[in-house]
C-alpha cells in the first residue's frame, strides 16, 4: 500500500497544491513554518479522517475560507482507491472512498494504516496517562474493529454515569439502579478492552526491545508495563467500593479510563532515570515497534511519517535510524527536514526510490536530483 498522489484545497496554509509521490522515500524540505508538517497532517487526515495536530476540523481550513478538501490516490492490492476528506464550516465532515461516503467514520480506520513520529512525542513520557492510553488505543483500533466499538461504547456509558452522579449531587433523589444501568455497559466493554491491551503490550514489548537495541546500540533493557485496576479487582466491586467517593467527586474514579503505562529502562522509570538520548531512542523505537506490529497483523506495510526527526537525535542515532529505514522492513516513508543537503546525503546510497520536494510557504517545487 502506498500513496501515489495528494491534492489540497484551502487546507491550512495551502490554497491549492498537488504532489506525486514515489513508493519509497519522499523528503519534504524547507524552512520552519513553510508548511512541511501540514503535508504530513493531510496524509494523516486521509488515513484517520482527522488531523493529528488539531482535532477541530474547521480550524484546519485556510484562514478566510469556508471549506477545505484533501484528496489522495492510494495503490492498494494492485488497485487504485481515491480517498477524500471535505470539511465545510458548520457542516458535517464528509469522508469518501471512490466517491462513496462512509455512514460511520470508524469504518475507515485501519484500512490505510499509518504511524507518525513527531517532536511532540516526548509528551508520551511527561504528560498524563491519557496520552499513553490514546497511543495504545490508536494502534489497537487499526487492527481490531471490535476494540474500537467497545472503546466507543465504554466512553459513552462513562459519560452517562458521570452525568448521573452530577444529577444526584444537584439534588435528584438517589436511585442505585440508574447507575447500575450504565455500569453493566462499562463492565462488558472494559473486560474486552483490558484483555486486548494486555495482549498488545505483551506483543509490542518484544518488537520494542529489538528496535531499541538497533537504534541505541545500548545494553539497557526497555519495557512497557501495563497498569490497570482490573488486575487486582473486578470492575463491579470497584464501582461498589468507590460509590461514596464517586458521589463526592461527581465522576467515576475506577475503570479502564484510569489505565496507564509505566515506561521503564533497566526496571526504573524512564522519566526520572533515562538520559535525553535514551528517551528519544525509547520513543522512536516504540513507534517503529508499533509499525511492525501493524504490518504483522494487517499483512501489508503502513505508511511511516517522520517530522523533523533529525533535529532531535544525535548523529549516531540518526545514522542507525536511516540504516533501518533503508531496509525492506518499511514501505512508503515521508520525512520532513530543514536541510536539503542532509537528506540528500542520507539517502544517496538508498536502494529505495527517493523523491525530494522544496516547500516555501505554500509553494511546492519537486526537485529532480
Amino acid at each position: 500500500m502506498w500513496l501515489k498522489k495528494l491534492t489540497l484545497f484551502q487546507f491550512k496554509n495551502y490554497a491549492e497544491a498537488s504532489l506525486t509521490f514515489v513508493p519509497g522515500v519522499n523528503c519534504l524540505t524547507g524552512k520552519n513554518g513553510a508548511g512541511k508538517t501540514n503535508i504530513l497532517d493531510a496524509i494523516h487526515y486521509l488515513c484517520f479522517t482527522r488531523s493529528f495536530f488539531n482535532p477541530a476540523d474547521a480550524q484546519n481550513i485556510k484562514t478566510g475560507e469556508e471549506l477545505m478538501l484533501i484528496q489522495g490516490w492510494f495503490s492498494k492490492s494492485e488497485n487504485e482507491q481515491q480517498i477524500s476528506v471535505g470539511v465545510k464550516r458548520n457542516q458535517r465532515k464528509s469522508v469518501k472512498c471512490n466517491g462513496n461516503e462512509y455512514d460511520k467514520l470508524s469504518e475507515h480506520i485501519g484500512l490505510y494504516p499509518l504511524v507518525i513520529i513527531v517532536p511532540g512525542d516526548i509528551n508520551y513520557i511527561y504528560e498524563g496517562s491519557e496520552e499513553r492510553r490514546r497511543g495504545m488505543d490508536l494502534v489497537i483500533s487499526q487492527v481490531d474493529k471490535e476494540y474500537m466499538r467497545h472503546l466507543s461504547g465504554y466512553n459513552k456509558a462513562l459519560e452517562q454515569r458521570n452525568r448521573q452522579l452530577k444529577l444526584f449531587s444537584e439534588g435528584q433523589p438517589f436511585e442505585r439502579e440508574l447507575l447500575t444501568l450504565w455500569e453493566e455497559s462499562l463492565i462488558k466493554s472494559a473486560a474486552y478492552i483490558f484483555e486486548q491491551r494486555k495482549k498488545y503490550i505483551d506483543e509490542i514489548n518484544l518488537l520494542f526491545s529489538e528496535f531499541y537495541q538497533k537504534i541505541s546500540s545500548g545494553q539497557e533493557k526497555v519495557q512497557l508495563v501495563y497498569q490497570s485496576q482490573l488486575y487486582d479487582s473486578m470492575l463491579r466491586e470497584l464501582f461498589e467500593n468507590n460509590l461514596q467517593r464517586d458521589m463526592v467527586l461527581q465522576r467515576t474514579s475506577a475503570g479502564i479510563h484510569k489505565d496507564d503505562l509505566d515506561l521503564q529502562i533497566d526496571a526504573m522509570p524512564l522519566k526520572k532515570f533515562g538520559s535525553q538520548g535514551q528517551q528519544k531512542s525509547y520513543i522512536i523505537s516504540l513507534r517503529l515497534a508499533e509499525y511492525q506490529y501493524l504490518k504483522q497483523l494487517l499483512h501489508h506495510k503502513p505508511l511511516l511519517l517522520l517530522d523533523d526527526i533529525f533535529e532531535k537525535i544525535d548523529d549516531d542515532r540518526a545514522h542507525s535510524l536511516l540504516r533501518l529505514l533503508g531496509t525492506s522492513e518499511f514501505g512508503q516513508i515521508f520525512i520532513t527536514d530543514t536541510h536539503l543537503p542532509r537528506v540528500q546525503k542520507a539517502f544517496s546510497d538508498s536502494e529505495n526510490e527517493v523523491s525530494f520536494f522544496e516547500i516555501d510557504h505554500g509553494n511546492i517545487v519537486p526537485l529532480n536530483l
